[in-house]
């Protein structure tokens, strides 16, 4: 399997907030396997595996186990992430939480444990509750309690004097931190519960809510960017993508195993071939059409000769490649690079 990632902004913010509260910022980006190049951009994809080291040296750099939570708290999520600029200029709550669950992978790759979205809208004779269906080890409290609190300070940022949240119920036992509880959340909250969910006010689903009208034309410029991320996001996990980003750097090979791509990234040949057939591909079909966008690429450049792009598309003579391109295009190199001129 893949290595589940995530957006570089929220451990670039977390890092800058142990900084201030006197953690060695090498010693953060040493222990976490993260350099500041990793860090520069905050739509940059690092391991889920780093910012967790990340937060695990925080803790032990400052000695304060809700360093986490305290960041979130005081952090403000659309300075963090894109995401955060499209909850903000969403129509209402309810959109809001359909937009988070739209891109939620661009801030992590960590999804619920069954088919459905994370985060659930639901009305109850109980209330009416935001649930996490994330599925997590009770002992994993850190990303859970981070979750909620990042509702709570977004709508106490923006709406002070609206109630918002009123009591919380999670899945893990009493955090070594649980006397920060009171003034970090200011609401009850129930441990080792059967759920991990958060009782709102009604208000925020009703006709008057303070809930401002979305911003139609800055939601659209910040979702227009987030499609974008997100295509790039799915190009890189569809099998075809894991392929070719293997095959990409070795075109020049020409016959490049199946069985190898497959070891590369960690699958068997069997489950790479039916992943390629789900999506309607064969190996060589993928390794065609690489070449062929390649191809096109290098000649409409004209930085490099026939010769030249047929070698480093991995062709053993110039003549295959030539019959080659005539079937991806029709035409000849020389006939389409006197079209292209």
């Amino acid at each position: 399997m893949s290595t589940p990632k995530m957006a570089a902004g929220f451990a670039a913010a977390l890092a800058e907030f142990a900084v201030e509260r006197g953690a060695d910022r090498a010693y953060l980006l040493q222990a976490s396997g993260l350099s500041e190049a990793d860090l520069s951009d905050q739509d940059n994809r690092i391991p889920v595996s780093s910012y967790q080291a990340l937060i695990a040296a925080g803790i032990k750099e400052t000695g304060d186990t809700a360093l986490l939570l305290r960041h979130t708290f005081e952090s403000e999520l659309q300075m963090i992430s894109v995401v955060g600029q499209i909850v903000h200029t969403s129509a209402s709550l309810a959109h809001s939480i359909e937009q988070l669950n739209r891109y939620i992978r661009l801030m992590t790759d960590v999804s619920p444990g069954s088919a459905g979205d994370r985060y659930e809208l639901l009305q109850t004779p109980a209330g009416l509750w935001i649930v996490d269906h994330l599925i997590a080890p009770a002992t994993e409290y850190l990303g859970t309690e981070a979750s909620f609190a990042r509702f709570i300070s977004e709508f106490r940022r923006s709406f002070p004097d609206v109630t918002f949240a009123i009591e919380m119920e999670v899945t893990y036992a009493a955090p070594p931190h649980v006397a920060e509880y009171p003034d970090l959340f200011r609401i009850p909250v129930r441990f080792e519960a059967p759920r991990n969910a958060l009782r709102i006010d009604p208000v925020w689903v009703s006709e008057s809510s303070d809930f401002e009208p979305g911003h139609a034309y800055a939601f659209g410029v910040f979702t227009r960017h987030a499609d974008a991320l997100l295509k790039d996001l799915e190009a890189d996990t569809t099998a075809r993508g894991l392929v070719e980003a293997q095959i990409l750097p070795r075109l020049h090979e020409g016959s490049i195993s199946m069985d190898g791509v497959a070891r590369d990234v960690g699958m068997s040949r069997q489950t790479l071939y039916r992943r390629l057939k789900e999506e309607g591909l064969t190996f060589g079909e993928v390794h065609d059409d690489l070449r062929k966008r390649m191809a096109l690429d290098y000649l409409e450049a004209q930085k490099v000769t026939v010769n030249e792009t047929a070698y480093l598309l991995g062709f053993s003579e110039a003549s295959s490649f030539v019959r080659a391109f005539k079937r991806w295009t029709g035409h000849s190199p020389t006939a389409y690079l006197s079209k292209v001129a």
